[in-house]
């Protein structure tokens, strides 16, 4: 699809050298075949093959960097998906270094938009967003109007960026979406500083053959694996990723743009008999007990189950058939990467 009638759109993705960064522009030009990307961070991303996208090496704390996103050959974007940051645990183990990533430097980016605003429609700014935002006592299930009071420096620096990104649609400078994502499972490659790396790890390495730590609980019989988590697929974020950017703006709610993506609630427990009924007794021996009472505190904070009412009726999907097809798939695509 184009946008404003226009034959193609210029994308700008910042944090595409990330795992998800770097599969997003393949969907954006499965989407639109015209789109002109622009690809942004800390580390050389990879650009899709015969893409013609701009790749960026940067430090987007650095209000410098920020402007050569907006001059390159492509010229301003249209779009923006902002998913660059540092992840739960670094966040919190580091707070200086967790502020200027996940929130100094998405001011210094919706600044850089507003200016656009002078001579084009307020960039798209879709900004992802996370569960860290909950905390405290919560209902038994979330819906949109529950107040996010996070308890952790990475939901902290989310919310503060929600607010500017609510505030700037409100003004005119953008016209944002705010995604808040369940705990994306399986991701492939190493472990990432998150909280919730743990829970796609545990089914990764085994199916890799390798050994998984669980930091949750002692040992396989252990009552804390009934910890409940609210998680989707990568398929599935990704689509809605790319959804995102086709909803109408008065579709969403008229005092903010944030909505929590679709997902579904399962248990560590559930993760592991997943695992076992894709690959047998031997993959779940190769799970190795170690409680992290931090890491479980941080994961335990976070909302587990919502009425996904809203961001269906907005247009975004959610996976279907619980943990085991997810298992199924991402066992299926080591097997064809082993081939290759």
């Amino acid at each position: 699809m184009a946008i404003n009638g226009e034959a193609s759109r210029t994308v700008l993705i910042t944090g595409a050298g990330g795992w998800l960064g770097s599969i997003l522009g393949d969907a954006l030009l499965a989407d639109d075949a015209g789109t002109q990307l622009i690809l942004a961070d800390i580390v050389e991303p990879r650009a899709p093959k015969a893409s013609g996208a701009v790749t960026i090496m940067a430090d987007l704390t650095d209000p410098a960097a920020i402007d050569g996103l907006f001059t390159t050959s492509y010229g301003p974007p249209q779009i923006i998906y902002c998913l660059h940051g540092i992840m739960s645990r670094g966040a919190e183990d580091d707070f200086d270094l967790g502020m200027r990533a996940n929130f100094d430097s998405i001011r210094l980016l919706l600044n850089r938009a507003r200016a656009e605003a002078e001579n084009q429609p307020p960039i798209k700014f879709i900004f992802t967003s996370s569960l860290a935002v909950y905390g405290g006592p919560l209902p038994d299930v979330v819906g949109p109007s529950t107040i996010a009071t996070p308890e952790g420096s990475y939901g902290c620096g989310k919310l503060m960026s929600e607010l500017l990104v609510n505030e700037y649609t409100r003004r005119g400078f953008i016209d944002g979406r705010i995604l808040r994502l369940p705990t994306i499972v399986v991701r492939p490659g190493p472990p990432s500083n998150a909280s919730s790396s743990f829970l796609s790890g545990i089914i990764r390495e085994p199916l890799s053959g390798e050994v998984a730590v669980c930091p949750v609980g002692d040992s396989l019989s252990s009552p804390a694996l009934e910890l409940p988590v609210w998680v989707a697929s990568p398929e599935t974020t990704i689509r809605n990723f790319v959804i995102a950017s086709h909803i109408p703006a008065e579709k969403f709610l008229p005092h903010t743009r944030a909505v929590y993506l679709p997902g579904f609630t399962t248990t560590v427990r559930e993760e592991l008999e997943a695992l076992r009924e894709v690959a047998g007794d031997e993959a779940l021996k190769l799970v190795t007990f170690k409680d992290d009472a931090t890491n479980r505190r941080i994961v335990g904070s976070w909302p587990a189950r919502f009425d996904n009412s809203y961001p269906l009726g907005l247009g975004f999907v959610a996976d279907e058939g619980g943990m085991v097809p997810i298992v199924r798939r991402f066992s299926e695509q080591l097997g064809k990467a082993a081939r290759f």
